[in-house]
């Protein structure tokens, strides 16, 4: 079952993020899940590599799905 991830954002990051959004022609989601799906995960090693560059972002936070 797929996760959900969480991520925390300032408000500057806010800003900046609603503005690339409005520029790309979609919402924010939308233009989110765009991004974390440009860096493919195939293997586990591709996923480990991916957890090791985000490993201590406070940001983050990914919940399981119920």
């Amino acid at each position: 079952m797929p996760s959900i991830l969480t991520v925390r954002l300032t408000k500057e990051e806010e800003g900046i993020l609603s503005k690339r959004s409005k520029q790309a022609g979609m919402k924010k989601a939308t233009f989110v899940r765009k991004l974390i799906r440009q860096e493919e995960i195939v293997t586990g090693a591709d996923l480990l590599a991916w957890a090791e560059r985000h490993a201590g972002d406070q940001r983050l936070r990914i919940t399981p799905r119920k």
